[in-house]
């Protein structure tokens, strides 16, 4: 018998994993939380059936969400990080010695109890000495920050159940006080392919463009997550997003997807997202 994972994309498009072996389900205050071991994409996250990331092509999203921030201002010293239940935002921030503190904000206990479990790739730096972990609601946490931090990276679900309220413009607006002066936020939008997840991207930016002076959208390959073109916002105070640092080189920091020439190329959008961006 064959055992195969099928996430649903929209109601004509799906895609399938064959699948060796289930090696977790359990059901949280939030959500339902699911570990797979599959045959192509190694062991792989899913809640409430959605896919979150796979051990084979994590690495493009989390490098996305981490480095193009530190690229352009390599002085960071605190971050918050908003969801990232998985550790690979954490992982990704961790290899900056000078980031001196890291709070991490996820509403559900029991992703990161899992995930430290059966993902040790992506949870390797939950134990940071520079990282605390607060279990609480994202939006809640950040209404209390002001000029608090040098960069907001918001690595949430899709804008519905548990992460629906970090997508509003009141959250965003809560981020922009909470950050310095020359503070960054970057987060993910979503892909732009489909009908629906396009409809929910274009709103999320909506919402940005209306709260930062700073704005834009930049791209990966993801291909694991729907239709494998993933988007994520930029905004900032001062610094423009293609103003990568001379310095970041000299860091020596190891990545497999990440780099300065990508980095420029990535705010490089396809016609079809830039007519939809306006």
């Amino acid at each position: 018998m064959e055992l195969w994972f099928t996430e649903k994309h929209n109601e004509f498009a799906k895609m399938s994993y064959k699948i060796n072996r289930h090696l977790y389900s359990g059901q949280s205050e939030f959500q339902r939380i699911d570990i797979f071991e599959s045959f192509e994409f190694g062991r792989f996250l899913t809640l409430d059936g959605l896919m979150m990331m796979t051990e084979k092509d994590e690495f493009a999203y989390h490098e996305m969400l981490v480095h193009v921030p530190m690229a352009i201002n390599p002085d960071i010293k605190k971050v918050l990080i908003v969801g990232a239940g998985d550790g690979g935002v954490v992982r990704e921030a961790a290899k900056y010695q000078g980031i001196a503190k890291m709070d991490m904000v996820e509403i559900d206990k029991q992703v990161v109890d899992v995930c430290k479990q059966f993902l040790p790739q992506t949870a390797s730096a939950l134990d940071d000495a520079r990282l605390d972990i607060f279990f609480q609601d994202g939006l809640r946490f950040i209404r209390k920050a002001e000029d608090e931090y040098d960069l907001i990276i918001v690595d949430s679900t899709d804008p519905e159940g548990p992460g629906e309220g970090l997508f509003t413009r009141e959250f965003y607006g809560n981020c922009h006080r909470a950050l310095r002066e020359n503070g960054i936020l970057v987060n993910q939008l979503g892909s732009p392919y489909y009908a629906t997840d396009a409809a929910a991207m274009l709103r999320a930016y909506g919402k940005l463009k209306h709260v930062f002076g700073i704005h834009a959208a930049y791209q990966a390959h993801i291909p694991t997550y729907p239709s494998g073109h993933w988007m994520f916002g930029y905004c900032a105070k001062a610094h423009r997003p293609t103003d990568i640092s001379d310095d970041w080189n000299k860091l020596g920091i190891d990545t497999k997807y990440y780099n300065t020439e990508l980095h420029r190329g990535a705010f490089a959008l396809p016609t079809y997202v830039k007519e939809m961006l306006g």
